[in-house]
């Protein structure tokens, strides 16, 4: 796609060329689009952790009781009986709506570490933490009752909700003969553009690690974007990046130092975070695009902001040297906005981890689109994700169908275009940690084409036949 558009431009073998004369050539004005943020319902005002988690459930459940009332008539007819746990006749064929709670006897749990009687190790950390002795509880507001039958027990999660099919046995267990979950949200249809407009996308960029390779690989992404690489044709094609969207992760967890808030304070006094180093660097690195080019920083799991989702935006104190430029957009994490009209809605890829620990499923891209049919951003929060302990409304949960859904810090590129049954249809992204694989993601806002970019610095594991390469 990148290469298609800088093969249009005459005068691509500039490079080769005798000297040209004093004229500097032709000027490429880059593309601004129409720009709209969203993400007003991730953003947090006065602050209170003195509520119980269990509000946020309340509200996430009644959001969505109705939703899932609707799609159970619709998939099970409109004489389909809709029950209440506390309303359940043993035998009666019925649907019950409620949120999914996975008992599962692996996952960690504080207060199993910190009992005494039972003189128990912690346990060490895995990658995943399922067992075939897992099981699944329904909950509403009032009663509980497991789960049996035709439903995968390693594919759900904890908080997702569910309508369920069957009838309760006499054991007093639920044996399920179908179930659904909310599906695809209504969508605004996507606006016809006339020319080419690409959205880059990048995450994971590790700052403060110790690989050479990947800070050369960062640098030629930056020289590619703001037009200093390559020829007429190759800086034609830059003009056509009309925003940067960096997904989290900006520092490297090597900048993490959980031991210096143990250390006694005159062990500390003259030392610095490996963080402040870190952010320097990205405010520099920041300089060199916002220049040039809109960009949008969301914060990821190792950056300098709240722990919790959702995440606020890194403070502009940070970026003394980026922060005067107008182009700098600081969002939160969940990021959600239209560019020219097309919908964005991503995350930095918590959310996406957390569910492939207490699942089967291990592909990010299979995870994502588990998210959107379940039509929840995060549904494992605040179980095993933390979360700001919303109490009215669950800002999670999608009202609006996204054109453009994607992931942060996956472990490779993947992408994948669904559509739903009303004519929805979404392009799924997965962004693969830029650190590691060296690659970001270039999306076409006119056609929704997306393809991976890749800088292959030199090897840092001494392979003298390495070379650089740049591919896309």
């Amino acid at each position: 796609m990148f290469s298609e558009l800088s093969a249009q431009t005459e005068g691509s073998s500039s490079l080769l060329g005798p000297p040209a004369s004093e004229d500097p050539g032709p000027v490429y004005d880059r593309v601004v689009p129409a720009y709209s943020l969203c993400s007003d319902r991730f953003r947090l005002g006065e602050r209170s952790f003195g509520r119980q988690y269990a509000h946020i459930y309340a509200a996430r459940l009644m959001q969505m009781r109705p939703l899932l009332s609707e799609r159970a008539t619709q998939k099970w007819g409109a004489d389909v009986r809709i029950r209440k746990l506390c309303d359940l006749q043993t035998g009666e064929q019925c649907c019950i709506v409620g949120t999914i709670f996975k008992h599962m006897e692996l996952q960690p749990s504080i207060l199993k570490e910190i009992s005494e009687e039972h003189h128990l190790l912690p346990q060490p950390p895995r990658a995943k933490y399922i067992s075939e002795a897992d099981e699944l509880i329904l909950e509403d507001e009032l009663q509980r009752i497991r789960l049996e039958g035709n439903i995968h027990v390693d594919e759900c999660v904890t908080g997702s909700v569910f309508a369920v099919y069957g009838a309760e046995k006499n054991d007093g267990k639920f044996t399920v003969e179908d179930y659904c979950t909310a599906g695809l949200p209504s969508q605004t249809p996507r606006p016809l553009l006339s020319s080419d407009r690409l959205v880059l996308l990048a995450s994971g960029l590790g700052l403060g690690c110790s690989h050479a390779d990947s800070m050369l690989g960062l640098q030629l992404l930056i020289d590619m974007i703001t037009g200093q690489l390559g020829d007429q044709g190759e800086q034609s094609g830059a003009a056509t990046i009309s925003r940067v969207v960096l997904a989290g992760n900006l520092l490297s967890q090597s900048t993490q130092d959980k031991e210096a808030s143990t250390k006694a304070k005159y062990l500390t006094k003259k030392t610095q975070a490996g963080s402040v180093d870190a952010m320097r660097l990205l405010d520099e690195l920041l300089l060199q695009l916002v220049a040039s080019v809109s960009v949008d920083v969301m914060p990821g799991q190792y950056d300098p902001t709240n722990y919790t989702l959702p995440q606020q935006p890194l403070h502009r104190c940070m970026f003394p040297l980026s922060s005067v430029y107008p182009t700098l957009h600081l969002a939160s994490n969940p990021h959600q906005a239209d560019i020219d009209g097309v919908s964005f809605l991503g995350t930095s890829g918590q959310n996406v981890s957390d569910i492939q620990k207490y699942s089967s499923m291990d592909s990010h891209l299979e995870i994502l689109e588990k998210t959107l049919r379940l039509r929840h951003l995060a549904p494992t929060a605040p179980d095993t994700l933390g979360c700001y302990p919303f109490y009215q409304k669950d800002p999670f949960i999608l009202e609006h169908c996204p054109h453009v859904y994607f992931s942060g810090n996956a472990p490779s590129y993947a992408s994948k275009l669904i559509t739903g049954p009303e004519g929805q249809e979404v392009l799924l992204v997965t962004v693969p940690e830029f650190s590691s694989t060296q690659t970001a993601v270039l999306l076409n806002l006119r056609t929704l084409a997306c393809e991976p970019i890749s800088f292959s610095a030199f090897s840092a594991h001494g392979d003298d036949e390495s070379e650089m390469n740049i591919s896309h």
